[in-house]
C-alpha cells in the first residue's frame, strides 16, 4: 500500500546527503555571500576599465575564476538546501537570498567579457593564443563578439537574472507545493498520491487497474494547472525570443544551440533520425509489453511497466552498492574511489519526503564532492538510476581535477555519455552474470525501459516537440495550454502509431518536464546515449585500452568542444553512422527480447 510522506525532519539522516562539505551552516553560508559580494565590488574596481593587454587580463581573469568558484559554491548550496525539502521556509529564503545577490554580483562581473569583446578581432586573437590558462575559454568567447551588446546592456540583463529565473521557480513551486492529487480509488480503496510517488512507483505497478487509475487522477489534476503552467513556460519562451533578437541571432535555435558548440545539422538530424527509424523497433516492444502484460489493450499510461513482474526484484541501498561495485569496477580505482565516497561520505540523498524535488539528478560543485538526488523506491531498475548518476559524478570530479572552472564544464551535447555510459556497464555486468532467459530477459527489457526508452523516446519526444514549439515562437506566436497540448499529442501520436493507444491526457506530459526550463536540452539525452553505447561495446570488446582512452575524454572535461570529444573516443558525430548504429543495437535487442519471450513460453 503506498503510504503518504515524511516530513523531512522524520527521515533517517544517515540516508540524507551531507552538506557540510560546501558549508557546515547557513550561517557559513550567508557570512560567504556577504564576502563574495564586497569581494566581487572590489575586483569591479580593480579592474574595471583596464582590460586593454593581456598580462591585465590574465590576472582579472585569476580573480574572476575565484570569485565564480564561489557563486558556484554558493548557488549548489542554496538549490540542493531547497530542492530536499521546498516546503522548508528557512532553505526557501536563503535560496531566494542568493538568487538576488546573484543578479546584483552577475552584473558587477559583465564588465569581464564586455571590455574583452570590445578589443578588435586581431588583439583577442592574439591574447587567446598567448593564453597559457585561459585560451579555451577565450577562444569561446571570442565566438561571442558578433553578438555581444553594449556594456550597460550586458550589465542591465545580468541584473535582471533573477527574474528570469523566476519561471522555472514559478513552475516549481507549483508542482511541488500548490498542486494537491489527494487521493485515488482502487477496488474501494483510498490511495494517497503526490508527484513523487506517481513518478516512482504508481505509473511503473504492475496492477493494471491501480496503473491507469492513478494516471487518470495525476492527469486530471494536472489538468487545473494547464493554464498557470503553460503561461509560466511562455513566459521562458518570450524572454528566449526577445535576447535571441538583440543578440542577432535568427532564431531562437540557433541561440540556444551557441552555447552547445553545435550546429543545427546536428540537432536535426538526431531529432529526424530517431524519430523516424527508431519508431518500429520501439512499436514492437510496445506490443511485446502488451503481449507478456495479458492486456487487451496497450494504452500510453502502461509503457513503463515491466516486461516481466516477476523478474523486477527489490533491492537494498548496500546490495545496489554490491552491483555498482562489480559493473563499474571496469573503471579503474581512482573512478571507483568515487563511487566509494559517494556511498560513505553521505554524498546521496536517498529518502522520499515531502517536498523533495521529484527524479534524479547529480550535482558537482567545483572541486568538492558530488551530491546526488535520488527518492529510492527500492526497484532493482533504481541501480540503473543511481550507475547513471554516479557517471556524472566520475565525470565532473575528473573534470575538475583537471581543468580550470572556465573549461570544467563540457557542452549539454556531451553531458550525458557519461552518465549513459554506465547504465551500458550495468546492463553489461548483469548479462554477464546468467544465462537464464527469464534474468536475461529482465536486463535486457531494462536496458530497454529505463535506458533507451527514458532518453532515446521520452527525452527525444520532447525535443521534437520543443523544435516545433520554438518554430512557433520565432514566428510571433505566444504559447496556450491548448496550442502545447496539440504539439504534445501530435509528436507522441506520430511516434507510436496504432501501436499504443493515446490516453486523453497523455498530451499533459509537457508539464511534467522541467527541461524546457533549460533550453535545447532533451535532445542531448539521445546524443549523448548515442556516444555512450558506441563506445560500451568498444569497452565490452577491447576491455583496458577502452576504458584508459575514455578515462581521458572525461578528463577533458569542456577543454573541447563535444565533437572533437566525441572524435577523442573514436566516434565521428558529423556523420549519421553512430546514430543509425545505436538504433540498429536498440533493434537487435529487441529482436533478443522476442526470441526469449518465445523460448520462455515454450519452456511453461
Amino acid at each position: 500500500m503506498i503510504m503518504s510522506l515524511p516530513n523531512r525532519n522524520e527521515v533517517p539522516i544517515e540516508q540524507t546527503w551531507d552538506l557540510s562539505t560546501l558549508f557546515p551552516t547557513n550561517e557559513a553560508f550567508y557570512a560567504q555571500l556577504d564576502e563574495t559580494i564586497e569581494r566581487t565590488k572590489q575586483f569591479n574596481n580593480q579592474f574595471a576599465n583596464t582590460l586593454n593587454d593581456a598580462t591585465i587580463i590574465e590576472a582579472a581573469l585569476d580573480e574572476y575564476a575565484a570569485i565564480k568558484k564561489q557563486l558556484n559554491h554558493l548557488g549548489n548550496y542554496a538549490s540542493l538546501l531547497f530542492s530536499v525539502d521546498q516546503t522548508d521556509e528557512t532553505s526557501g529564503k536563503l535560496y531566494s537570498k542568493y538568487a538576488n545577490a546573484y543578479g546584483t554580483i552577475a552584473s558587477l562581473l559583465t564588465f569581464v567579457e564586455s571590455e574583452i569583446l570590445s578589443l578588435d578581432a586581431d588583439k583577442l586573437t592574439q591574447i587567446k593564443d598567448t593564453s597559457n590558462k585561459y585560451k579555451r575559454y577565450l577562444e569561446k568567447l571570442i565566438t561571442q563578439k558578433p553578438y555581444q551588446l553594449h556594456p550597460e546592456v550586458e550589465k542591465t540583463l545580468a541584473a535582471f537574472s533573477p527574474v528570469f529565473n523566476a519561471p522555472y521557480n514559478l513552475y516549481d513551486t507549483t508542482k511541488m507545493q500548490d498542486i494537491d492529487f489527494g487521493t485515488f480509488s482502487v477496488n474501494g480503496q483510498e490511495i494517497p498520491m503526490s508527484y513523487v510517488s506517481f513518478e516512482g512507483e504508481l505509473e511503473v505497478d504492475s496492477n493494471t487497474e491501480l496503473r491507469r487509475n492513478a494516471f487518470r487522477k495525476f492527469s486530471d489534476t494536472l489538468k487545473q494547472y494547464e493554464n498557470t503552467t503553460a503561461k509560466t513556460y511562455d513566459l521562458v519562451l518570450q524572454q528566449e525570443k526577445i535576447e535571441s533578437k538583440l543578440r542577432g541571432y535568427e532564431s531562437v535555435i540557433d541561440y540556444l544551440l551557441h552555447p552547445q558548440e553545435v550546429s543545427q545539422d546536428l540537432y536535426h538530424r538526431q531529432i529526424d533520425l530517431i524519430t523516424t527509424e527508431l519508431a518500429p523497433h520501439m512499436r514492437r516492444y510496445a506490443k511485446l509489453l502488451q503481449k507478456t502484460n495479458g492486456l487487451a489493450t496497450m494504452k500510453f499510461e502502461d509503457l513503463k511497466i515491466s516486461l516481466d513482474e516477476s523478474y523486477e526484484p527489490e533491492i537494498t541501498v548496500e546490495e545496489s552498492r554490491d552491483y555498482i561495485k562489480k559493473a563499474l569496477s571496469i573503471m579503474g580505482e581512482g573512478y571507483m574511489q568515487i563511487v566509494n565516497d559517494a556511498y560513505d561520505k553521505r554524498q546521496i540523498d536517498f529518502v522520499q519526503n515531502k517536498g523533495k524535488s521529484t527524479g534524479a539528478f547529480c550535482a558537482s560543485p567545483y572541486q568538492v564532492n558530488p551530491f546526488i538526488l535520488i527518492s529510492w523506491t527500492s526497484k532493482m531498475t533504481e541501480v540503473f538510476v543511481l550507475a547513471h548518476e554516479l557517471g556524472h559524478a566520475g565525470h565532473f570530479q575528473l573534470a575538475h581535477q583537471n581543468q580550470n572552472i572556465f573549461d570544467e564544464s563540457c557542452s549539454l551535447y556531451f553531458v550525458e555519455a557519461p552518465s549513459t555510459m554506465n547504465e551500458m556497464l550495468m546492463a553489461n555486468y548483469l548479462l554477464s552474470e546468467s544465462n537464464d532467459p527469464k534474468f536475461k530477459r529482465w536486463v535486457i527489457a531494462s536496458i530497454i525501459s529505463r535506458t533507451y526508452y527514458h532518453n532515446f523516446v521520452t527525452h527525444l519526444l520532447e525535443a521534437a516537440y520543443q523544435r516545433e514549439v520554438y518554430r512557433l515562437v520565432d514566428l510571433g506566436e505566444s504559447m496556450t495550454a491548448d496550442t502545447l497540448n496539440r504539439i504534445k499529442r501530435q509528436v507522441i501520436e506520430d511516434f507510436w502509431g496504432d501501436a499504443v493507444e493515446i490516453t486523453d491526457g497523455t498530451e499533459l506530459t509537457w508539464m511534467r518536464q522541467p527541461h524546457y526550463y533549460m533550453g535545447l536540452y532533451p535532445y542531448t539525452y539521445s546524443a549523448g546515449l548515442t556516444i555512450s553505447t558506441i563506445m560500451s561495446q568498444r569497452i565490452l570488446k577491447e576491455g583496458e585500452p577502452a576504458v584508459k582512452a575514455w578515462i581521458e575524454v572525461l578528463k577533458q572535461g569542456g577543454a573541447l568542444p563535444p565533437v572533437e570529444l566525441a572524435k577523442m573516443a573514436g566516434i565521428d558525430l558529423t556523420t549519421d553512422g553512430p546514430l543509425k548504429e545505436t538504433i540498429a543495437y536498440i533493434g537487435a535487442l529487441v529482436d533478443e527480447l522476442e526470441k526469449l519471450t518465445e523460448e520462455i513460453e515454450q519452456q511453461q
